[in-house]
């Protein structure tokens, strides 16, 4: 008998239904049960975060664009930041999932349940604003593909650290973010709204891994996964070279070492290492030394970082 081979645990994979579907319809009629709206109507371009947001008022590539140049940066990357967000609680909701069926109390099975309906709400009160991520395709962003391939191991030591414990608690911050900078206000108050479960969420996973044996295993493949996550952030803002070359046209290295010095790349990266040095550091020095030891939590330099993207 041959298998048939599951979706992903991520479900980035998962196909979008057909509108006039009935389950769209079953599905609608029981979010609106909990006062979600996943139809509201929004600006279909809008830009919800301005150019200092992205640190683009230091560029001089973008202050030089025309303004039809300059909108289109600023759109690409505020989908960018939408689509990500939305695709982030797309796995959180088959990751919730997972920790359901992993659950080793009846307390902590219920807690799991409940928090796959934190994401599945935050999931669907996202769809309006990313209407394009309703289609699957091929995931080209780095982290993604690495959220992904976590979200498929069987270790539960490794779920709980990187993504509940150091994740979720990066989430924090960037959803802070979000919601501090984004001049829109309904999106605002959605993303403020996100905070009190994600710190449950996070504060979950620190309860749970601290309850735990750490074997050699698990932390030899904890260590593995954070450090090819640091090394993303260690290059810096990548994505806004990435949107102005796109807009733009081919940059050279010596235009790429100009916007990310610009863009203070040194800076930018420091401070998100460190904060994922204190994450992890709430529940294993260990963990971040040997990180540290590897020099994962040091920025490259500007020239350094020109040679990605």
């Amino acid at each position: 008998m041959t298998l048939t081979h599951p979706h992903k645990v991520s479900g980035f994979d998962l196909p979008a239904l057909n509108p006039d579907n009935k389950l769209n319809r079953i599905l609608t009629s029981a979010l609106r049960a909990r006062d979600i709206d996943d139809q509201a109507r929004v600006n279909p371009s809008p830009i919800y975060w301005q150019a200092d947001y992205f640190d683009l008022n230091r560029v001089s590539t973008f202050q030089a664009a025309s303004e039809q140049e300059q909108q289109q940066i600023l759109q690409r990357l505020n989908q960018t930041l939408l689509q990500e967000s939305l695709l982030i609680e797309q796995a959180g909701v088959g990751y919730m999932a997972k920790m359901v069926l992993m659950a080793e109390s009846t307390q902590e099975r219920m807690l799991y349940s409940l928090f796959a309906a934190d994401e599945t709400t935050h999931l669907a009160q996202l769809y309006p604003y990313v209407p394009a991520a309703r289609v699957p395709g091929e995931l080209d962003d780095p982290f993604l593909q690495l959220l992904s391939e976590i979200t498929e191991t069987s270790d539960k030591m490794v779920l709980l650290f990187v993504l509940q414990v150091v994740l979720e608690g990066w989430g924090l911050t960037h959803y802070r973010s979000l919601a501090k900078s984004c001049t829109c206000r309904p999106l605002r108050e959605l993303f403020q709204s996100f905070l009190q479960a994600e710190a449950r969420h996070h504060g979950t996973g620190i309860t749970l891994f601290n309850q735990a044996e750490l074997s050699s295993r698990s932390k030899g493949a904890i260590m593995d996964c954070l450090a090819a996550f640091l090394q993303m952030v260690r290059v810096g803002p990548q994505r806004v070279v990435a949107a102005i070359a796109t807009t733009k046209g081919h940059l050279s290295r010596p235009q790429r070492l100009q916007i990310l010095q610009q863009l203070d790349t040194v800076g930018h990266s420091h401070q998100r290492l460190q904060l994922l040095k204190s994450l992890m550091a709430t529940t294993s020095d260990d963990i971040v030394s040997h990180l540290d030891q590897q020099g994962l939590f040091t920025p490259l330099t500007a020239e350094e970082a020109a040679c990605y993207g």
